[in-house]
């Protein structure tokens, strides 16, 4: 299939990044939702409606958690803890779906479809999709249907089919594939609900924009608790939407460090990572351009995490540019450091964060006690950790599926 590239302007492009790179089946589908997402990003029904749901059905705003004991034993900066974990379907997915979503229903679309990694992407949108009484299809890579048993099931107790996904490396770059080819042969009733901040203009943009709530709470409960803003938010980053969300409206004010978790894998230097700002170059993949693992040739590399929702070789245009700026900073963490502060969290704050997060979580750890006492961490806490309990259990030499 020919790809085309939309002329490069600012709306589209993150610097040198972003774009639409996409087949000629879908471009005229890709602007119609760009000229919807223009048209209704402002309009006041359907903010009003948004923001109903965001609040009385996600359990909006999210909790701005004061990490004390973690704050006490680490001995450096207090640790805020942004708690996404705690919004209904237990992640921040649902904030991005329900702002999709109700854009499919104005544009008169009856059928969502969606890739998911971990999953919670996919049962954010099986919960929508269920509520709005509309069709609901899932792509999943094999590996991750195998690594995300629980998710799997709550996708199809939501009336979800999923489709379990046996090309490539049968990871979330993969179920991203067979998700965008399925939307080329059935565009009429059907919206593609891109679970993170990649893909083809718009999707970053309407990620970016729905995800900003985050930060947006989280700047005015740091402002309430503690009269400033933090001196650093942290976020993991796979594609990146909550990191994204998480920053966003701490861009401009340029005191405020920000730093991405990224999956290191076994290790950033290893060829089994999923480091992408660290190690990637630049390329185009998944309709935009941005920073991939690419081989020699030039090929998509494979990637490896322990985490299902941050093996993406890829990261989102909008992280690319801000790494680039260095106004970012995107640091590895390991399988085992991510997995030490998935236990951390449980036993010093009662916590069970997904191991997305404890990525985040595992470079806090790192960060606060090289700071003074009188300054200030926010870390999202992206999801709760009880889809990986099981693949933790097994990590450690425990199997308790027997």
């Amino acid at each position: 299939m020919k790809e085309m590239q939309k002329e490069t302007t600012d709306s589209t492009h993150y610097g040198e990044f972003g774009g639409q790179y996409i087949p000629e089946t879908l471009m005229t589908e890709l602007n119609n939702v760009a000229k919807a997402y223009d048209k209704y990003k402002d309009d006041p029904d359907f903010n009003k409606e948004l923001h109903d749901l965001l609040n009385n059905y996600a359990n909006r705003p999210s909790l701005l958690y004061y990490a004390e004991k973690m704050t006490k034993d680490l001995g450096g900066a207090k640790v805020y803890l942004k708690r996404e974990d705690l919004n209904h379907t237990g992640a921040h997915k649902i904030n991005n779906v329900i702002g999709q979503a109700l854009l499919a229903k104005r544009m008169g679309k009856t059928r969502l479809i969606a890739e998911t990694g971990a999953g919670q992407h996919g049962v954010a949108t099986a919960t929508i999709a269920a509520l709005f009484g509309m069709e609901c299809e899932v792509f999943m890579g094999k590996m991750d249907t195998e690594r995300q048993k629980l998710n799997v099931y709550r996708m199809q107790l939501l009336g979800a089919k999923v489709h379990p996904v046996t090309s490539g490396s049968m990871v979330l770059k993969d179920a991203v594939n067979a998700a965008l080819q399925e939307w080329t042969t059935r565009i009429d009733d059907t919206f593609y609900v891109m679970g993170s901040a990649v893909g083809p203009y718009p999707f970053p943009r309407m990620v970016h924009d729905f995800q900003s709530v985050i930060s947006k709470e989280a700047k005015a409960q740091i402002l309430e608790a503690e009269g400033k803003l933090p001196d650093a938010v942290v976020a993991c980053v796979g594609g990146g939407s909550n990191a994204i969300g998480s920053f966003a409206n701490f861009i401009d004010d340029k005191d405020v460090k920000l730093y991405g978790a990224e999956a290191a894998g076994k290790g950033v230097d290893t060829d089994q990572t999923a480091a992408t700002v660290e190690r990637g170059t630049t390329g185009v993949f998944h309709g935009m351009k941005s920073l991939f693992l690419q081989d020699k040739f030039g090929q998509i590399d494979k990637v490896y995490s322990i985490s299902a929702g941050l093996d993406y070789p890829g990261v989102g245009p909008e992280h690319a540019q801000l790494a680039e700026l260095k106004r970012a900073k995107y640091v590895g963490i390991t399988d085992d450091e991510a997995v030490n502060a998935f236990e951390y969290i449980a036993k010093t704050e009662g916590i069970v964060a997904a191991i997305e997060s404890c990525h985040a979580l595992a470079y806090v750890m790192k960060l606060a006690p090289t700071m003074n006492k009188d300054q200030i961490i926010i870390c999202t806490l992206s999801g709760r950790g009880d889809k990986d309990v099981a693949s933790i259990a097994k990590y450690r030499g425990v199997d308790i599926d027997e």
